[in-house]
């Protein structure tokens, strides 16, 4: 009998069970961020404005889970000795709530965009934001169903999403930018610009997420 394999059991043990929490944390805190996201496409496009007022309260939960997970990694680093694909773990979840953070950031940023869209007719362009945004929601739905399932194809799935959501920019852009003969303030059409801006950044985050669990089930970086 090995002493050694019998003493580092209970240990082994313990480490994995609080990296069980660790996902489970990362887990609720991408429901979070999803909500989050839901209630930035509610306050836009149905002028919501309790739900834009939702968002901050949730704003403050995700980055408490965001300190929260990123200091539990780093002790895991440090103090638990991980192996190899432990630490390959813990470096992705580190990156991972990176993203979820900034989706939480760019949602509370489009809410506050909303508010000040109120006092403004509707524009034309916002049935093709709203797609923009249903579609850049569902990016972020898969790749968090990747995590949970630890899909090593989800990289590669979520980044062919990513392109609809790259055109759906280039086009907005293009209409935006060319409008001409505008009555009146340009407030409405400079906040569009930055609505289609954050969709297209929190897309890319969401392609992030899914490469980085691309990453910790196969090693390999996409």
């Amino acid at each position: 009998m090995n002493l050694s394999a019998y003493t580092n059991r209970p240990e082994r043990s313990h480490f994995e069970r609080c990296l069980k929490r660790l996902e489970q944390d990362v887990l609720r805190m991408g429901a979070l961020v999803e909500e989050s996201f839901r209630l930035s496409h509610r306050s836009l496009f149905e002028r919501d404005l309790e739900a834009a007022r939702k968002i901050k309260i949730l704003d403050k939960e995700i980055d408490r889970y965001y300190r929260q997970i990123e200091s539990d990694c780093a002790t895991f680093m440090t103090l638990q000795a991980p192996v190899a694909q432990d630490l390959r773990l813990l470096s992705a979840f580190m990156q991972l709530v990176r993203d979820l953070e900034r989706i939480g950031d760019y949602a509370k940023d489009l809410a506050e965009i909303a508010i000040k869209l109120f006092s403004y007719p509707t524009h034309d362009c916002m049935k093709e934001i709203l797609a923009m945004s249903e579609h850049a929601q569902l990016m972020l739905a898969s790749s968090l169903v990747a995590l949970t399932e630890l899909d090593g194809e989800a990289g590669r799935k979520v980044k062919k999403l990513d392109d609809t959501v790259d055109d759906a920019y280039d086009r907005l852009y293009g209409i935006l930018s060319q409008q001409r003969d505008i009555k009146g303030v340009v407030e409405p059409i400079l906040l569009m610009g930055l609505i289609i801006r954050h969709l297209e950044r929190m897309a890319d985050h969401a392609t992030n997420i899914a490469q980085r669990v691309s990453y910790i089930v196969t090693g390999i970086r996409g």
